[in-house]
């Protein structure tokens, strides 16, 4: 089984009742020819470099999958029959694709993101009082006591000296030119 990418580009006047059956049936497809459908990743509407079936916008979607190459043939057969698909282009990811390899990897993805859209209340919380009283800061920890005043740059000084020995091209005089008559 290899694994492919394929970019499709739809009509951008479609509404997303219109667009969504037209992706569902790719997920059927894929499905029914023995694939595997790793990930369909919703691009929006976006500009495109040149004019196509005189458009300038369309709506891509990327679908990341598993599968044969009978599989890719009938895609884009489809593509090509349907009229809201602009253009598509499908790639091959890799030769061989391990199947079980690539499930576990969704499944950590998933994990992760539940993981981080939990609460963080389950969280202890460390310093009750300063969360009660936020307008308080204590001296110790304002931005100011943070900065010592031996790292700041005396970049002042240094202009000035800079300064005082270059001569401004105002103040020069040039050469005086005279004038015979």
């Amino acid at each position: 089984m290899r694994r492919y990418e394929t970019f499709v580009i739809f009509d951008p006047d479609l509404s997303d009742e219109e667009r969504v059956p037209v992706v569902d049936r790719i997920k059927e497809t894929i499905t029914k020819q023995d694939g595997f459908l790793v990930e369909v990743d919703d691009w929006g509407s976006r500009k495109l470099a040149y004019e196509i079936k005189k458009k300038s916008r369309g709506y891509y979607n990327r679908l990341d999958y598993c599968g044969g190459g009978p599989l890719v043939n009938e895609l884009e057969r489809f593509f090509r029959i349907d009229d809201r698909v602009l253009k598509y282009m499908t790639v091959q990811l890799e030769e061989t694709a391990d199947l079980e390899k690539i499930k576990e990897e969704l499944a950590q993805a998933e994990a992760q993101k539940a993981e981080k859209e939990q609460p963080k209340a389950d969280a202890p919380v460390e310093n009750a009082d300063a969360e009660d009283s936020p307008d308080e800061t204590p001296a110790s920890e304002s931005p100011a006591a943070e900065t010592p005043t031996s790292e700041t740059p005396a970049e002042p000084e240094a202009e000035a000296a800079k300064t005082e020995t270059e001569t401004p091209a105002s103040e020069t005089k040039p050469a005086e030119v005279t004038k015979e008559g």
